[in-house]
């Protein structure tokens, strides 16, 4: 609204601080007359929040401008009373300069008042009121009044520290202090300014500045600053974006200031499952591009609530007919419960398609109608959990109609029937495994295909949140399954980067209890806890051999070795998760790593989450024997009689002659590299058939 030059005192210049930084204004451009009725009633307002007016007043000798604050008392006609804010300098300026007018500031309709002065003293001021008044309109961003925002403030080495004067979503003023052997020479208006805005306890603002215009204070000196940029790029750029909805009706965004304290309510634009864009009034604008909120609350009138905090990532102005003006800021959700971006991509997914759902409940007898029709639950893999189908049907239950944060489900469902269905369910501290991909024909649609667009629109809209914990996704797939293999297999060359997406084969089989007896460990072998130079030594390994993801991916680098967030959290929600490393040697040379994987059954079909993965790091002098009776010592983890195996590498076997069920290929897809999933994706939606 009015920008205050000099120190953080009371005392502040009445100078209307334009948008693009040019000199200020001194006179309104235009005016309308309000009743002393609404003036009154705006005065009680300020009474009521216990807020201040700004008095004006002109220099005797030297017509410089100051304002001083003074709390208004309880009007009931033409009289106003007001008291003193406290100033120390008051009776000085009082005696050299002359009352003009005063200020009833108003976020929206800030009130010009040229009273008449009845009396003034060091205690207060009385006015007798006008019959009408007139509503400053400057059509320039007001100036929004701080407190208790730090600044840190940093140019070519040379650190200041300060506090937030005001700002609007153009400029901001802050107020800064030199201590020797600091000197304000070192500040030079040619060169950006680093700024960081900060409540003590988060950051609130962080960005390049150009400084516009600086008092001249020798201790103690303001500057007017203005970001360098309208735009800032807080993740990874991608051709393929979030797509963003404009809903009917639209919701609201809503949050509390932290640079000011007071409410915003905008209406969103357009909202996706990792940003919005929002309209502003050119007058009250607050979104100043990098502008961090702490917590933004989406309400869908009424009906949704959902708080997440955000990022303004850029502010775009347009002039329209008539020299209105529009105002268009950008957000990304840095983060948001992830229940409760479930619920958003959930309506986001309908906007999308109505037959496309997102952790809905679940017809549990339609779901399995689905995987026997299509031949997911084929009758080997049928065979393998029909002693155990109660577990496996009280495990979907839980996963399915409780909807933990650990797993989500993907539906494609029309007239009650599900035509299709992926899931996934975060399986490693940052990895989400997708599987159990089923499509129905009938439906005469790309269902399969449909679902996989699903899951990587969610992929796409959920892995840069922190809560999501999703750096990698992968899936277990057998490559003599055309759909899998064309689909995954399409996106791995796609991609073409080790880095960005890998492909490793593992043999699969199942060891049976007791199919070897009790080994001495005693010689040259030794199995113990896997220690962190194991994992070392894993890595150089893993590297030489294929220089994939898998390590990343499944928690085995070295700094990951104590780590198991996954497995507490798994737990308070009463779901099974145990790992255990252990790592073979011969005369103390690494030889496999057995990673022990112990879940509920049913969490995944084959019970890939609930197997022996081997990774043989040595194959010379390595008996097959010996390999399995390392299994009959680790088969106590387990409750089932058939303990599912995945080897690495899979050629190990094969060499080795040890019989096995299939091959399985681990995908993973690490998440800065979704444009290849996108691009695969869509080719495969216009030139295949499913």
């Amino acid at each position: 609204m009015f920008e205050a030059c000099g120190t953080k005192n009371n005392t502040i210049a009445l100078e209307a601080v334009a948008q693009d930084g040019s000199p200020p204004l001194s006179v309104p451009r235009k005016k309308r007359e309000v009743s002393r009725k609404h003036l009154v009633n705006m005065l009680n307002f300020l009474n009521f929040k216990d807020e201040t007016i700004l008095v004006c007043f002109k220099h005797v000798k030297y017509d410089t401008a100051i304002t001083l604050k003074a709390r208004p008392q309880p009007c009931l006609d033409g009289k106003l009373e007001c008291l003193w804010v406290k100033d120390d300098g008051l009776e000085q300026k009082l005696a050299t300069h002359r009352y003009e007018s005063f200020i009833v500031p108003d976020p929206y309709e800030p009130l010009h008042v040229s009273a008449r002065l009845l009396d003034v003293t060091t205690d207060g001021i009385s006015f007798h009121l006008p019959d009408t008044c007139s509503e400053i309109r400057s059509r320039r961003i007001n100036r929004h009044p701080c407190r208790d925002i730090t600044v840190r403030f940093l140019q070519n080495g040379a650190l200041f520290n300060g506090d937030l004067i005001d700002f609007n979503a153009a400029t901001f003023r802050v107020e800064v202090a030199c201590a020797p052997p600091q000197s304000f020479q070192w500040v030079t208006r040619a060169t950006p300014v680093h700024v960081v805005l900060s409540d003590n306890e988060e950051v609130l603002y962080s960005g390049d500045c150009e400084i516009i215009s600086q008092s001249a204070g020798q201790k103690i000196r303001s500057f007017v600053m203005r970001p360098v940029h309208s735009r800032i790029c807080r993740f990874e750029p991608k051709d393929y974006r979030s797509s963003r909805h404009s809903l009917v009706p639209s919701p609201d965004a809503v949050f509390v200031d932290p640079l000011t304290g007071k409410t915003v309510n905008l209406k969103v634009v357009d909202l996706s499952g990792s940003g919005l864009s929002v309209e502003e009034s050119e007058e009250n604008s607050v979104l100043l591009p990098g502008r961090i909120i702490p917590e933004l609350n989406i309400d869908l009138a009424g009906i949704l609530s959902i708080k997440c905090s955000a990022q303004v990532v850029y502010r775009n102005v347009q002039e329209g007919v008539g020299g209105t003006v529009s105002i268009k800021c950008g957000l990304a959700i840095l983060d948001m419960d992830i229940k409760e971006h479930v619920r958003l991509l959930a309506l986001l997914h309908q906007a999308t398609d109505r037959n496309s759902y997102v952790c809905n409940k679940v017809d549990m007898e339609a779901l399995w109608e689905l995987f026997f029709h299509t031949g997911f639950l084929y009758p080997e893999k049928y065979s393998f959990i029909q002693a155990q189908k109660e577990k496996f049907k009280e495990t979907y239950e839980k996963l399915y109609n409780s909807n933990p944060h650990i797993a989500r489900h993907f539906i494609y469902q029309k007239n009650g029937r599900i035509y299709a269905h992926i899931a996934m369910v975060r399986f490693y501290e940052y990895t989400w495994l997708i599987h159990h991909h089923a499509a129905d024909k009938r439906s005469g649609k790309k269902t399969g295909l449909s679902v996989l667009e699903q899951i990587g629109r969610c992929i796409n809209d959920s892995h840069s949140l922190s809560s999501t914990r999703m750096n990698f996704v992968a899936c277990y797939y057998r490559p003599d399954n055309r759909f899998p293999q064309r689909v995954f297999g399409g996106i791995a060359k796609q991609i073409n980067d080790m880095n960005g997406c890998s492909v490793d084969a593992f043999a699969y089989f199942h060891y049976q209890k007791g199919a070897v007896g009790q080994w001495d460990l005693a010689g040259p072998w030794s199995l113990h806890r896997t220690q962190t130079e194991d994992l070392a030594e894993l890595e150089r390994f893993y590297r030489h051999a294929s220089g994939g993801l898998l390590l990343h991916a499944l928690d085995l680098e070295p700094h990951m070795l104590n780590h198991d967030e996954i497995g507490r959290e798994y737990e308070n929600i009463d779901f099974r998760k145990e790992k255990h490393l252990f790592s073979l040697k011969r005369n103390g040379k690494l030889k496999a790593l057995f990673v022990i994987n112990v879940s509920d059954i049913g969490l995944n079909m084959s019970d890939l989450t609930n197997c022996i993965h081997t990774i043989i790091v040595d194959e010379d002098d390595f008996p097959s024997g010996t390999l399995f009776m390392i299994y009959s010592l680790l088969s106590k983890y387990y409750d089932n009689e058939k303990i599912p195996v995945l080897l690495y590498p899979a050629s190990f076997a094969e060499r080795k002659q040890i019989p096995y069920d299939k091959i399985y290929h681990l995908w993973i897809l690490n998440m800065q590299y979704t444009d290849g999933y996108f691009k695969s994706i869509d080719w495969m939606m216009h030139h295949h058939h499913e």
